[in-house]
């Protein structure tokens, strides 16, 4: 008898058995990154044995907050096949915001800090009346957005540090033994997978990104959805300025510069497709934490800051390639 079919006794059919080396391959693209993650971890701990040790991976988890943070608005955006290259700057201008109100403006601090964030939410839905409303591209209003939130940030601050609300500092504390931005980082994280996972903007976004032209027949709003989808990329930027300035205690007017590359990064080799429709916030997070593990390894490893960027590069390089792999497969 032929080992790769098997009998079934209802119907006599012959039923081709399961091809282990396919279910691997499937494993592997569902599940790349944290394959690679548990990897470059059990390489690193084989490397320097600083790696697997508490403050390490407290250190590792406090990095990996501000890039994971700024990454779930991200992840909501590239789903509904957009981008967004603002949110490094929408979250220095959100922080600077919030400490400008504390300072100048002489409102209280939690007024303060929900002011930066209301500032993120509305730069970004500026971003997304741009792209749905002005039909811009994603790409050349974010860019637009990115220069103005800038440039709002150094107007502010005159170029300057200003001092935090004590309400903003809490975030970079402590809470307990936990570090308060691992905190955070969980309770963003639950918040964008069941943004994503179980409403019906989430649902939408997946349309939207799937087949626009589909969404707008069947029905789906899909104006609405893009501004809701930068919105909330702007929001997620905000709380992640709001972070990273409350691990300074202060807001600084070139803060989050470059980070909006690592938070696309991270939701590509998190999994998701920058033609849109898929990607998953958990992915997102293990893109994050593969970008800092390896920053934090080759920091442990005394490796040149330079030649860091070198491998940031060709790691974006090889998430983008695959990203490019899988559609070319799924279309055959």
């Amino acid at each position: 008898m032929n080992k790769a079919a098997v009998q079934t006794p209802e119907t006599g059919a012959r039923k081709k058995a399961p091809d282990t080396g396919a279910r691997v391959r499937k494993f592997l693209a569902d599940n790349g990154a944290l394959v690679g993650l548990v990897v470059l971890g059990l390489a690193l701990f084989i490397a320097t044995p600083d790696f697997l040790t508490g403050p390490n991976l407290l250190n590792i988890g406090i990095q990996a907050s501000v890039i994971a943070v700024l990454a779930f608005g991200m992840t909501f955006v590239i789903v509904a096949a957009g981008i967004d290259l603002s949110v490094g700057s929408v979250a220095a201008l959100s922080a600077m915001g919030s400490a400008w109100m504390f300072t100048q403006g002489n409102l209280p601090g939690w007024m303060a800090l929900l002011g930066g964030l209301l500032i993120g939410t509305l730069s970004g839905a500026v971003s997304g009346f741009a792209v749905a409303y002005g039909r811009l591209p994603s790409f050349i209003a974010t860019l637009a957005m990115l220069s103005i939130a800038r440039g709002l940030t150094l107007v502010l601050s005159d170029g300057r540090p200003i001092a935090t609300a004590s309400e903003v500092s809490f975030l970079g504390g402590d809470l307990g033994p936990i570090p308060m931005p691992i905190v955070v980082l969980v309770i963003a994280g639950i918040a964008a997978a069941l943004i994503l996972n179980y409403t019906v903007i989430g649902r939408y976004m997946y349309a939207v990104g799937g087949n626009t032209e589909a969404a707008r027949l069947s029905g789906i709003p899909v104006r609405r959805v893009l501004v809701t989808v930068f919105a909330l990329s702007g929001l997620f930027a905000a709380l992640a300025g709001l972070l990273l300035s409350g691990r300074l205690d202060s807001a600084q007017p070139q803060a989050a510069s470059g980070y909006e590359l690592d938070a696309i990064a991270a939701v590509v080799i998190g999994g998701a497709s920058l033609a849109g429709g898929v990607g998953r916030i958990s992915g997102t997070l293990i893109g994050a934490l593969v970008l800092v593990v390896i920053r934090n390894g080759l920091n442990l490893l005394n490796v040149s800051s330079f030649w860091q960027q070198v491998v940031i590069g060709l790691v974006i390089a090889l998430a983008v390639g695959a990203d490019a792999l899988r559609r070319k497969n799924s279309t055959h």
